[in-house]
């Protein structure tokens, strides 16, 4: 299975995701860091993950073959991410036939119901053990 994480910005949630990943990744399995910038990329590589891309057309090239994007709620809102965040991003995590596992965190005042109260830690938590889940169940 391919997995891509997308991170902007620093790349803190991308890299701890990639870390909570690090033993479904050595099951065979591919974590692939999708850098927004390059400190993003960097962020996820040096957590674990299988290899890292940041330039835009690769980024959509590898959200095209996935089967699991993981990311924040912000992937779909064009101009989150301080501006990283492009409408041809949003189109490409969209267009993707791949499952998507996002946390509900951003900075654009969306909430969304049901979700509000968990800590980061506890998001990416759940977020991994998901992951795990939908692994498990096409194995």
């Amino acid at each position: 299975m391919t997995i891509c994480v997308v991170d902007g910005r620093g790349g803190g949630l991308g890299s701890r995701v990639v870390e909570g990943l690090r033993d479904v990744a050595s099951d065979g399995h591919v974590v692939i860091g999708l850098g927004l910038n390059r400190a993003s990329a960097e962020a996820m590589k040096r957590a674990g993950a299988t290899s890292i891309e940041t330039a835009p057309q690769m980024i959509h090239r590898r959200l095209e073959g996935a089967d699991l994007i993981v990311g924040s709620l912000s992937l779909l809102m064009p101009g989150s991410m301080l501006g990283e965040v492009t409408p041809a991003l949003v189109q490409a995590v969209l267009e993707s036939s791949a499952k998507k596992v996002l946390l509900p965190i951003n900075k654009r005042k969306v909430e969304v119901v049901g979700a509000e109260g968990r800590t980061l830690d506890a998001l990416i938590d759940h977020a991994v053990q998901r992951i795990a889940c939908l692994i498990r169940s096409t194995a």
